[in-house]
């Protein structure tokens, strides 16, 4: 079942979100190389905590930290690390944060150091995706459309969208319905209704979209060990537009 929050819910749900960009925000200054993810996740705890927030992931079906942390051919899910980022390395961290009960989830990929110009273009069209994808967000269209926008532009530059992991609805947990990936035909899938908050969080291959499981159960690499990206955000439907519960100010 789908459950629609109110204006009221919404707000509260902000501050989940606000938690969640200030981390953000944070880990942007200090992402350097010689930096271990390892670090980032004990100050992202510390720091969700400072803020009244609480973290989520940790024990989350087992998952061992407070975030996920991807480094370059790794889509998703990547534990914490006490191995060094290097220059040239791209890493995405995935955060998720609880405030009086409700769920913020955003995900962001930060460059280490100097980057290639590949890697740079792959981060700079995987975020494009994400805000081409939210503008469709709106009351009456349907997530197919969303998710057309996103496909067609990856695609249009020559990169993958990973189909098998789900974008979902987000409130008092972290996986509401409904659930859905990142592909899509106009018209077609659920109508968006007002009171929907949602995920969009493309992952873009420079490769295949396929991808393979760690041994660990959690860890999901892209198939022929090319780059990942991505960037996510939760998101409310509302008949003045989508609001960017995530979005860093």
């Amino acid at each position: 079942m789908i459950y629609l929050k109110t204006r009221e819910e919404i707000e509260q749900m902000r501050q989940a979100g606000q938690i969640v960009a200030t981390c953000h925000k944070e880990i942007a200054k200090r992402i350097r190389p010689g930096v271990t993810t390892q670090e980032i996740n004990d100050y992202v705890e510390k720091l969700i905590r400072q803020l009244g927030g609480g973290t989520y992931l940790d024990g989350y079906n087992g998952f061992p930290a407070a975030i996920c942390a991807s480094v370059n051919d790794v889509i998703a899910h990547g534990f914490p690390s006490k191995k060094p980022l290097k220059n040239g390395d791209i890493v995405k961290i995935d955060i998720v944060a609880t405030h009086n009960g409700w769920v913020g989830d955003s995900a962001w990929c930060y460059a280490v150091g100097d980057i290639s110009d590949e890697a740079k273009r792959l981060m700079r069209v995987t975020k494009e995706c994400l805000y081409k994808g939210i503008a469709q967000a709106l009351p009456g269209n349907r997530i197919g459309d969303v998710m057309h926008a996103v496909q067609t532009h990856a695609e249009e530059n020559g990169y993958s969208v990973v189909r098998d992991l789900l974008a979902h609805g987000v409130g008092k947990s972290l996986h509401e319905e409904p659930n859905y990936n990142h592909v899509g035909k106009p018209g077609k899938g659920f109508r968006l209704k007002e009171g929907m908050v949602l995920t969009i969080e493309p992952m873009i291959n420079a490769g295949t979209h396929l991808m393979t499981i760690d041994a660990d159960g959690w860890t999901a690499r892209t198939l022929d060990g090319k780059l990942s990206a991505q960037y996510e955000h939760t998101i409310a439907i509302t008949c003045d537009g989508p609001i960017v519960l995530t979005e860093q100010n």
